[in-house]
């Protein structure tokens, strides 16, 4: 019979999954060990030379192959990070990417540098990433999060509530601000973030199929050109900021142009900016409320 370390497996894993073309096989491997074997990852190096039982090698043998179909390593573990903050995540809301990020970040600098109490507004939330990292970061913030899956809403409520952020965070079920009552919510916010779906039809068909296969597909897809949800979104954010609040959204890798005109073409928004991510691609769409625009 074969005795299975945990050195041994890491090692295995990893090239398994370097044959099979799996995203950062050493760190996905590291992550299914991990699941598996109910460890944190510096573990899987202080007992390197641990035996795995038979049942963990069963489960973990079932894994790799799932993972070596280009299965997410997310959904297979039920969780990832983002903005260091764990996340429980399932198929029914997109895996958060680091690009992702970059917006949460500026959203957290934006808010930080206002007086008083603030209000952000995060549409199309998901798993909750970008309303958890700014309700963390954020000492004196309400987030209003709004998405149009009940399903993705049942995940960001379960990490609000293990990241105890329900009494910051607010989810409500909904299309875009469908969900936001005026004269009965408070509907004026400092900032609105969102990471919308921008896939063109085109590109869908094209995507990884680690991606196409398995994330939720109204999460990604936009419509032929991939602009349809900034149109929306951009039509109505200025009815929704206060005078000198800020839309910031994620954008496609090529998509700034077309984003900035859009912006420029509503009237509502002052200093457009197109921001670039680590790869030197468009990815934040960042406007400031015009001072002519209606005010809140």
């Amino acid at each position: 019979m074969e005795v299975w370390t945990i050195k041994k497996l890491l090692e295995w894993v990893t090239g398994y999954f370097e044959q099979k073309g799996v995203d950062a096989p050493r760190l996905s491997a590291e992550l299914l060990l991990c699941h598996v074997l109910k460890l944190e990852r510096i573990q899987l190096y202080t007992l390197y030379d641990r035996l795995a039982e038979k049942p963990q090698l069963e489960t973990l043998r079932g894994l790799v192959k799932r993972a070596g179909e280009q299965e997410p390593i997310a959904y297979l573990v039920g969780r990832c990070e983002f903005y260091s903050l764990p996340l429980k995540i399932t198929p029914d809301c997109l895996i958060p990417r680091p690009e992702t990020e970059q917006l949460a970040e500026k959203a957290i600098l934006f808010l930080r540098g206002r007086p008083g109490p603030q209000r952000a507004l995060d549409l199309c939330t998901g798993s909750g990433c970008i309303a958890a990292a700014i309700a963390r970061s954020v000492k004196d913030v309400h987030v209003v999060a709004t998405d149009i899956s009940d399903k993705a809403l049942n995940v960001a409520a379960e990490n609000m509530e293990r990241l105890k952020l329900t009494e910051k965070v607010q989810l409500l079920c909904g299309d875009l601000f469908d969900p936001l009552i005026t004269g009965l919510d408070d509907t004026h916010f400092d900032l609105i973030a969102s990471n919308p779906p921008y896939v063109s039809d085109a590109e869908y068909e094209k995507l990884d199929k680690n991606v196409k296969d398995y994330e939720p597909a109204h999460a990604l897809r936009a419509g032929v050109d991939g602009l349809d949800v900034y149109r929306r979104i951009i039509a109505q954010a200025s009815d929704f900021l206060k005078s000198d609040g800020a839309l910031m959204m994620e954008i496609g890798y090529a998509q700034g142009p077309a984003v900035r005109q859009l912006l420029d073409e509503s009237g509502s928004f002052a200093e457009i900016k197109i921001e670039k991510d680590f790869a030197n691609n468009d990815r934040i769409a960042i406007a400031k409320k015009h001072p002519k625009a209606a005010a809140q």
